[in-house]
């Protein structure tokens, strides 16, 4: 299981991120796709297309397991909303991808318009599922990690 402190340290910086794709959207309206639009494009891109996608899967093979087998209805019912905020994520990112990569590339076939209205939708989901996961399923998969060990202490 990936170590707590590296999933609290991905939404970090997925509030970061989604803060950088805000001002690069922001940069686009004044300066247009200039350089640093297309260094910040990239960096977005790369972020969203990798890190977030590999902190999800993780989270879905190493987090929601568990916590899923203790059997307490609300845990479960938060995980199992927490795997569909997984699906729309990726499918708002499927859609954002090939905004951002054209920007980052240089293409100027981006539609400003469509990033304008997707970025606060995709932006507010994250935030909800950020709030969820920290309030309620980081803490209960820190005390089942943490009652896994005690066991074993004991045990050996």
């Amino acid at each position: 299981m990936p170590p707590f402190e590296a999933l609290d340290r991905t939404h970090a910086r997925v509030i970061e991120v989604l803060g950088q794709f805000d001002r690069l959207l922001a940069h686009i309206d004044e300066n247009g796709a200039d350089e640093v639009a297309r260094a910040s494009a990239a960096e977005i891109h790369q972020f969203f297309s990798g890190h977030a996608r590999q902190h999800h899967s993780d989270e879905e093979r190493f987090v929601f397991p568990q916590l899923l087998a203790k059997g307490d209805a609300e845990l479960v019912q938060s995980i199992k909303r927490l795997q569909q905020d997984h699906g729309w994520l990726e499918e708002d990112w499927l859609e954002l991808a090939p905004q951002i990569e054209a920007i980052a590339e240089g293409y100027n076939w981006y539609d400003l318009v469509m990033l304008r209205h997707a970025l606060p939708v995709f932006t507010a989901l994250y935030y909800e599922h950020i709030g969820l996961e920290e309030s309620l399923v980081y803490p209960a998969a820190r005390r089942h990690h943490a009652s896994l060990e005690e066991g074993a202490k004991s045990r050996g």
